[in-house]
């Protein structure tokens, strides 16, 4: 049941956007699957039927989450060098997935012509095409950083130990399950993450500084950045 408004309290205005607020603050608790509209409605203190004054159905309410939480990732400023701002933008989403656990694989399949994700695109791109860039190239740039920040996100989230084990729990029960002498490329790596947890943070830069790398090399002559 929708919870009544006590007397007294101040009455606050149900729109769009308290909608989608309110829905990501449950899904932060929750997690993204045990988001109903019912369970929404009774967070904001209304009727079901109400929200679909502000949302038309699950999917818009899933696209204006995305739309409202990519607004969280800071955007490159025209002053900033590239590399820097690519760099700033990565970090960026990587905190915004530590609050908002749920949003790489949402955002990552969500993002379309809204705008925040729009706003975003558009300042990425612009960085990229200052630099030196072809359009062409910047935006398969874009698209490359893209799906490794994202994809990184999400491969991360699938290896994420529910037990509250970390990587090396995780590397000792692969190297475990592998029969002696099967497998020694694998069996090498399992054994060595088995003893030393795996750094995410220095994995995600290590990905991000090759993909930068190889950005910077299509540079126009006498215009690569050094890393900051």
């Amino acid at each position: 049941m929708p919870r009544r408004k006590r007397e007294g309290e101040p009455f606050e205005t149900v729109s769009r956007e308290r909608v989608l607020r309110a829905a990501v603050a449950l899904v932060d608790e929750r997690g993204i699957e045990a988001l109903t509209m019912r369970d929404l409605a009774g967070r904001l203190g209304i009727e079901a039927a109400s929200l679909y004054n502000h949302v038309s159905g699950k999917d818009d309410l899933l696209l204006g989450m995305a739309d409202l939480v990519i607004a969280e990732i800071d955007l490159p400023s025209e002053g900033m060098g590239w590399r820097e701002a690519m760099r700033r933008r990565a970090m960026s989403a990587r905190q915004l997935f530590a609050r908002h656990p749920w949003a790489a694989a949402l955002i990552d399949t969500r993002m379309q012509a809204q705008p925040s994700g729009l706003a975003y695109a558009d300042r990425v791109l612009g960085t990229l095409l200052r630099a030196g860039l072809s359009p062409a190239v910047a935006g398969n740039a874009f698209l490359v950083l893209d799906s490794y920040i994202y994809g990184y996100e999400r491969q991360r989230s699938i290896l994420a130990r529910e037990d509250g084990g970390d990587s090396t729990d995780t590397a000792q029960e692969v190297a475990d399950a592998i029969e002696p002498g099967a497998f020694p490329a694998l069996m090498q790596v399992a054994a060595a993450y088995a003893e030393e947890p795996f750094d995410e943070d220095a994995g995600f830069a290590f990905g991000l500084d090759l993909l930068l790398d190889g950005i910077e090399r299509l540079l126009p002559a006498g215009q690569p950045q050094k890393r900051p």
